[in-house]
């Protein structure tokens, strides 16, 4: 199971990448 820590994932870029990779299936921890 793959996981990634997030900053920055209120808006922009971090938001959007928090959410591909969620939806990919990764674990995805966002700050």
């Amino acid at each position: 199971m793959a996981s990634v820590l997030i900053t920055g994932a209120s808006t922009g870029i971090g938001r959007a990448t928090a959410l591909r990779l969620a939806g990919k299936g990764w674990t995805v921890l966002a700050g």
